[in-house]
């Protein structure tokens, strides 16, 4: 910091409409104020909403009133019922699936629409102790005091289990398989021992674990049978039809260019079709009319990476363009995402680019590009 400044930095208030990613429960506020308001299903004990009313809040909606509901997840309106109806029994909701298929995304709002908080978070890494999914402690209490309530620091989960809440833990297969089994007491008999205190957390009503695991993850930690077990898990798919990945693409772009300050209208729909287009094909190996086998990159070229392609071009289009996605735009930022190994992926691109984009009526000027 620049001497001269940091008073000016040190005042400067912050404002939450200014937070680059507002929490869901703060972003979509409204929406859940008028569905509690129109919920007349029957609430499980400490849920906000109704099982019904939650899977509106996903799927979006209009409501009775007229009051409309803006999705959050285009897919099966079944698999979200049966993510929230695990949620209502004692089993924990695991959501696996690979990179992008929405897991954090659909985790994060289900916590949001049932607790009202989403920020019960455990990030699951290969470096993580078990203190972070049950307690610490605040050493210099510990020194002074001795174990005690003032020296000990909750986890989120220890937090969830007090105010019988959803707990979210990403990443659960990054943690190792010793750490990942100190949920197995908290998830089979709802308790937390603090032995130190020679006392335990009890958990409350409506206390349960959302956690999302991805299946393509390099150096993966399997789950024990016993820990399994205490999870119902779902199966996150990647959108069904070019259609239904297009829409996901858009919309989520629409909301990135509020939050970026970049007008909607710098992203031709026809760009995002031609994005999704390809990652499509390279994803499955073949074209989409099944004509041509193509080899398909180490890269997973999921939904989440066509969403922030397609942002990263508008901020090239906008900033240093014309002010509207091009070809050129689309595949300067394409590329980054489709080679990730140099060597394995650089020939399967240029591959498709001749064999593939040459050819395809209407995409020269991406050949050109």
């Amino acid at each position: 910091m620049y001497f001269g400044q940091s008073d000016k930095m040190a005042k400067k208030k912050t404002d939450k409409n200014n937070a680059l990613r507002p929490a869901a429960e703060e972003l979509y506020k409204e929406e859940l104020a008028q569905l509690a308001k129109e919920d007349t299903g029957q609430k499980p004990p400490n849920w906000l909403l109704s099982p019904p009313a939650v899977v509106q809040y996903i799927l979006g909606g209009k409501l009775k009133s007229g009051f409309e509901i803006q999705p959050k997840y285009f897919g099966n309106q079944q698999l979200i019922e049966i993510a929230v109806a695990t949620l209502v029994t004692d089993r924990a909701l695991l959501l696996t699936g690979i990179p992008g298929t929405g897991k954090t995304w659909v985790a994060e709002h289900l916590a949001a629409a049932i607790s009202g908080n989403s920020q019960l978070l455990v990030q699951g890494t290969s470096g993580i102790s078990e203190e972070a999914l049950r307690y610490g402690w605040n050493y210099a209490q510990l020194i002074a005091k001795g174990p005690s309530l003032e020296a000990l620091v909750p986890s989120p989960i220890f937090v969830a289990m007090q105010q019988g809440a959803i707990a979210r833990l990403e990443e659960l297969t990054r943690i190792p398989a010793d750490i990942q089994d100190a949920l197995i007491t908290i998830l089979s008999e709802k308790v937390l021992p603090i032995p130190e205190l020679n006392s335990k957390v009890e958990a409350q009503q409506g206390f349960n674990i959302i956690a999302t695991a991805n299946n393509r993850d390099r150096g993966i930690n399997e789950m024990s049978s016993a820990l399994r077990r205490r999870f119902n898990t779902v199966v996150m798919p990647l959108p069904a039809s070019i259609k239904e990945e297009v829409k996901i693409v858009q919309t989520r772009v629409a909301a990135l260019s509020h939050t970026y300050k970049l007008p909607v209208k710098s992203v031709p729909l026809q760009e995002i079709e031609r994005l999704v287009t390809i990652f499509r094909e390279l994803r499955s190996g073949i074209t989409f009319d099944g004509s041509q086998k193509i080899k398909s990159p180490s890269s997973t070229l999921s939904t989440a990476e066509a969403i922030s392609v397609i942002s990263n071009s508008q901020a090239l289009a906008v900033h240093f363009g014309n002010g509207k996605v091009n070809a050129q735009n689309l595949l300067l930022s394409m590329k980054g995402a489709i080679i990730k190994d140099p060597k394995l992926d650089t020939p399967i691109w240029e591959e498709y680019v001749e064999t593939v984009i040459k050819s395809r009526k209407g995409w020269q000027d991406l050949y050109e590009s």
